[in-house]
């Protein structure tokens, strides 16, 4: 087998592969020989075939597998050889006219492939120990403690039945057919909906039409969809909703006691406050981590200037260009909206793309040096974090990381990056600094709006423990898709 090398420029090569007929044939006389003894040809002992109507027979099968083999096998076996590593899959170029196929199958011609592709930058680590970071820590409050713990205390308060008219903070449970000029449209039909008046989950103004009604009453009810809203059949558009109301209930008292704890499956109130503030905690840590990596990812990117794989920046703007035009598609903007052009925008994304993959090389590098790993279990903690947000998918998702290579590497890839964050922070100087959690979110929203200005839009970080989330109120944890009336998911999560 020859392999000769065809293009050499920069991170691109080129390599023709050429393995002589006579070299074919012999593997293949050689698959046909294992195979004599068990092959069954009508008119022939097993074992007596002649090798020359075998030939004619299984020839051209045998070789055809011997090609697909040699293109599985030898790419891998090839770049090892040269110890080199390919950015993507090599791409591979085969003879496409059937007459050259046919003589290769044959042993009558030379077999030849290409292999194009673009290897990995070799990349020169830099010590790290001038790299200087700042660690943003908060002192909890009890105040934030408990005005949390209130939150979650309203989200499990008791309702009870009542026989006069709903007022602001009861609980409506209704039945409701929303329409548009007089027509029903889809997700807008619901049956024992439960809503709080005043909760502002519902599109604007219609809560509102709520105050006043009794359990039994009929009552239409007409409002707007926002121009924003994200279905954009109904985005702007005016719409009724006629309403069965089933139920009017008030709330009960909200009391943080043990009882309460008991009724959230906490043994005590104390226990809760607990909870509570280690959720806070987490919270606040996720955003002074998300900082601290920002900083370190900085000083990094201004390290190493290398050049990157075309291909992988490519795949990596495609992603980040697909996001981009998806959220301004949701949002019914344009690029001008954003104060900028899809040129300009182009440029930016591009160099972000750039910047992320350069930094995932020299990570991945630092991380293979200092012999960072993912374990088994930190895997399957990952890959059961994926089930738990897709309940009664649990099957569908496990089938597809068991049969896409990728699917369980993208799994990896964060947690790899984020145990080469924690091998650096051992080696870089930290400094702790205390700030106030106006500080920490003020600066945080500052940096957001010019991280989207250069990077693929972002959810803003919300200090937010999860039992505050559910504290804005039991459906907000579990919003229904078919619940047309409600606010856009978004709207529902800056509350």
């Amino acid at each position: 087998m020859q392999v000769i090398e065809t293009l050499a420029q920069g991170l691109k090569r080129e390599i023709k592969v050429v393995i002589p007929a006579k070299d074919m044939e012999d593997k293949m006389n050689e698959r046909l020989a294992d195979v004599k003894d068990k092959i069954r040809i009508n008119g022939f002992r097993p074992g007596k075939v002649p090798a020359a109507h075998l030939k004619k027979v299984y020839g051209k099968s045998i070789m055809a597998e011997l090609v697909n083999e040699i293109v599985r096998e030898q790419p891998a076996a090839i770049l090892s050889s040269r110890g080199e590593k390919s950015a993507t899959q090599p791409e591979i170029a085969m003879t496409e006219d059937k007459d050259e196929a046919d003589k290769i199958l044959a042993a009558e011609q030379d077999f030849e492939f290409t292999l194009s592709y673009e290897v990995l930058p070799p990349i020169e680590l830099k010590s790290v120990k001038g790299v200087k970071v700042t660690r943003e820590v908060i002192d909890i409050s009890d105040d934030e403690v408990n005005e949390q713990v209130l939150k979650v205390a309203e989200s499990a308060r008791s309702y009870e039945s009542k026989t006069g008219k709903a007022a602001n903070g009861d609980r409506i449970t209704m039945d409701y057919v929303g329409k548009v000029d007089g027509e029903a449209f889809e997700g807008g039909t619901d049956q024992g909906a439960e809503l709080v008046i005043g909760s502002g989950r519902f599109i604007p103004g219609f809560e509102d039409q709520l105050v006043g009604v009794k359990a039994g009453e009929e009552k239409t009810i007409t409002v707007t969809f926002p121009a924003d809203y994200p279905a954009k059949n109904l985005a702007g558009k005016e719409a009724t909703f006629d309403i069965t109301v089933k139920d009017v209930a008030a709330p009960g008292k909200v009391e943080i006691n043990d009882e309460l704890a008991s009724k959230l499956g906490v043994e005590s109130a104390d226990r809760l406050k607990e909870i509570v503030r280690g959720q806070i905690e987490s919270q606040y840590g996720s955003l002074t981590r998300q900082k601290l990596k920002r900083q370190i990812l900085d000083q990094l990117d201004e390290m190493y200037k290398f050049e990157t794989p075309a291909s992988l920046v490519d795949a990596e703007y495609n992603g980040i260009w697909s996001q981009v035009n998806n959220d301004l598609a949701q949002s019914g903007k344009t690029f001008e909206d954003e104060d900028t052009t899809e040129e300009k925008a182009r440029e930016e994304y591009k160099t972000l793309a750039e910047r992320r993959v350069r930094l995932g090389l020299v990570l991945s590098e630092i991380g293979e040096k200092a012999g960072v790993e993912v374990t088994e279990d930190e895997m399957q903690r990952a890959i059961y974090d994926q089930l738990r947000q897709y309940p009664g998918q649990e099957k569908q998702i496990l089938e597809f990381f068991r049969s896409q290579p990728g699917a369980a590497a993208s799994i990896r890839a964060p947690i790899f990056e984020e145990k080469v964050i924690d091998h650096l922070l051992t080696e870089i100087d930290v400094t702790d600094k205390k700030v106030t959690k106006e500080e920490l979110l003020a600066e945080e929203e500052g940096e957001a709006k010019a991280e989207t200005k250069k990077a693929a839009p972002k959810k803003k970080a919300a200090a937010k423990t999860e039992a505050a989330d559910a504290g804005e109120g039991e459906e907000a944890a579990a919003p229904k898709k078919k619940a047309a009336p409600k606010k856009k998911a978004a709207d529902e999560s800056a509350e």
